[in-house]
Formats: structure tokens, sequence, C-alpha cells
């Protein structure tokens, strides 16, 4: 395919997304199955366009002055892409499989407009309704902090340092671009171009071995500020498909007894065969079975519980940028009761003496300050530890951490 057919195609997506209201990888994926000729690189290149498009959405349009497909795509193409309005009209020239040609009010909007004058929620790309919560979190900066958010992630992989060491992984997956990441201590990152397609991780040979396995530096950083170690009774109550739980399982050395379960069985259900490839032996997966807790007989006797809850996932938006337009406020409310629900359950299962790890992938503070506080004041017998006492408390481990990586 042409750059100007990708063009044509992103736009058909992102029409179909709007009018059938499905989300962006089902359109993709309808649209690859209705034009079987595109090749794995076109299909590449369209999805970098659509998420593209997604990630600018609102700014898109604004530069535009229009909320259509095409105009978000044209806004795109000079804020994301920096192409020139003669660049975009040698694409746009109405030629087969091409898209009609700049129309002079297209081209003005294109050559003048700019989001000086930009609401935040426009510049920073993201829903109206959440300017209030990101300018509690953020104040003046909130549309620096979003903008940041509408960038393309990078593939962070985390070395599982049960079967692999750091250095060596990285010197085997030196041919994929492969580097450290800047902090967690385990991980390296693949940076991506815009149309560049994701690497065969699943085909190199260290993730078949076990050794690696795909991870956000954000979410292997979580885990390493549990604090988890050798020994001692881990519970992960919202396992998932097991990222952080075999996280964990390495900081624990495979020593100890780790607990993974999770309120939806069919989350769970990638966990056991990546707990088998990663070599992890002591890891008990609690599968519900029905409406009896499988927790309960656990009573007061964890050292570490793990509750990487149920949240709104507005610090996914990278990775999911079609997540934040299909968000309602509602959401925000239903997940603020589930958590409330799983921070309550863990509560019983801490020994005195012991922890509870709270995480989200949010930057709302409804879901993360406001919780916490909301707990303690629940349950006085818990007490919030801070940054600088779990970093001390990490840091005096620090020789431990290093020699299990490196």
């Amino acid at each position: 395919m042409t750059p100007a057919a990708r063009l044509s195609a992103a736009i058909e997506i992102l029409g179909a997304i709007d009018a059938q209201r499905i989300p962006a990888p089902n359109a993709l994926k309808e649209w690859g199955t209705a034009h079987r000729f595109a090749g794995s690189g076109d299909r590449a290149a369209i999805a970098g366009l659509v998420f593209d498009v997604l990630r600018r959405r609102a700014s898109s349009a604004w530069l535009m002055d229009a909320d259509t497909p095409r105009a978000r795509l044209l806004g795109m193409l000079k804020l994301e892409r920096a192409l020139s309005a003669d660049a975009v009209a040698a694409l746009c020239d109405g030629g087969r499989f091409a898209p009609e040609p700049l129309t002079d009010t297209e081209r003005a909007a294109f050559t003048s407009r700019t989001l000086k004058d930009a609401p935040a929620h426009v510049a920073g790309d993201y829903p109206e309704w959440l300017d209030a919560q990101f300018a509690a979190v953020f104040g003046d900066t909130r549309v620096e902090e979003a903008t940041a958010m509408a960038s393309r992630a990078p593939l962070d992989l985390r070395v599982n340092t049960l079967k692999a060491k750091h250095e060596k992984v990285l010197g085997s997956m030196k041919h994929l671009g492969a580097r450290a990441t800047p902090w967690s201590p385990w991980g390296l990152r693949i940076d991506l171009g815009a149309d560049a397609r994701n690497p065969g991780i699943h085909s190199e040979e260290d993730f078949i071995k076990g050794g690696v396995e795909v991870q956000d530096e954000g979410s292997q950083l979580a885990a390493f500020l549990t604090g988890a170690k050798p020994g001692e009774q881990v519970i992960d109550m919202c396992a998932g498909a097991g990222g952080k739980t075999l996280a964990l399982a390495a900081m624990m050395q495979g020593k100890g007894r780790l607990i993974a379960t999770d309120h939806d069985k069919r989350q769970l259900a990638p966990i056991h065969e990546r707990l088998s490839r990663a070599g992890v032996h002591n890891a008990d997966v609690r599968t519900p079975k029905g409406p009896d807790d499988t927790l309960s007989d656990i009573k007061a006797s964890a050292d570490l519980v793990v509750i990487d809850a149920p949240c709104t996932g507005t610090g996914t938006w990278r990775r999911n940028p079609d997540a934040k337009w299909r968000m309602r406020p509602g959401a925000l409310e239903v997940r603020i009761k589930d958590q409330i629900e799983v921070l309550d359950r863990a509560a019983s299962l801490a020994k005195p003496g012991g922890r509870i790890a709270y995480i989200t992938c949010s930057v709302l503070p409804q879901e993360n300050n406001a919780q916490v506080k909301a707990f303690t004041a629940r349950h006085p017998d818990y007490s919030v530890m801070p940054p600088e006492q779990v970093m001390s408390v990490l840091w005096d481990k620090a020789d431990d951490f290093a020699a299990a990586t490196i």
C-alpha cells in the first residue's frame, strides 16, 4: 500500500470507530479481515496512524476546526508527525486510493491555527470532565503532563532473574535496539517509531526460555516498591494475567509462599503458562469457582498483600489511547467502590507488622491518596509508610537486588 492509501484506510477505520462505537483494536481487526491484501507492514503503519489520532484526538480536531475522522487525521499529521501543509497535500492528491485533495478551508486551518488559545483539556487531549481532577493533581502543568501521556509508549521488558541476568539479556537483544530502562534494575526498553511494528519478542530465545517478560517499567517499579522478600508469605489479590506476580516471584527468589488470585477467573487464564515458562514453583494460583472467598483460609498471616487495584486506567493512556475517550464519569464511581472492597478484604489478611501495597494505573487522586486516607481512617491499626522510608528499606537491600540482576 502507498502512504496515501494508508491514510485513506486510517480515515475509514476512524469512521468505523465513531459510527459503531467499538474499541480501536476491534475496528483494526475487522478492517484487516476485510482487506487481506494489506501486509503486516501496512497494518502496523495504519494502526500507528489510528492510535496517533486517538492520542491527539481533541487537539487535532481543534487545529482543523472540525471534528471528523479526516480532520482529526490531518491535524495529527501536523501535531504528531510534524508534516507541512505541502507534504500533506502531496499525499492527499485525490489519486487512486488517496484521500481527496485539501480544501482551501483545510489548508488555511492547517497553516494558521495553533493550540495557543485551546482549553487545557483540548491541548492536553483528555476528556473535559476530567479537567478538575487533572488540575488537582498537576495544577498548571496539566497540559504538559497530559501531552506526555499522549505520546507513543516504548516496548518495555523485564528480565526474569530466576532464569537470566540483566546484562546478558541486554546483550542478546541489542539487535532489537534494546537498552536499559532508566529506573528499573530489571528493565529493558525498545523505542518504537511512528510506523514501527512491535518486534517479535515472543519468538526470541530469551522469551521462549523464560528469561524475559513484557512489562512496563512503571509496573516493574510498582513490584520493586512492594519490597517482597524471600521466605515471605505474599498474596497478589488482583493478579490478572500475572505480570506483577512474576516480578514478585523473582524478588522472592523462589523462596516463601506466593498466592495469586483474582475475582475474575478469565483474567487469570494466561498466568499458569507464564509461571511455568518463568520457572516459578512457589506460586499457588487460586481461581474462583463460586461465591466462596478464595482466601478464606488466610487469617492475619500474610507478610505482604499486593493490590493491583481495578481502576480507571488513566495512567495507561500511552498504550490505550482509545480508552480515554470511551471512559465515562460513572466508571470512576464504580472503580472507587471496587477499590474500597478489595482494600477492606486485604485488611484482614496481613499479619501484625505486615504490609499492604496498594497500586493503581491511575493518576486521579480519588483512586490514590484519597483511597489510602479513607482506608487508614476505617482501619486505624494501619499507617502509611512514607516514600522515603520505603526507599531507605529497599536501598538497604540494594546489593541483594544488584547481585540478582547483574
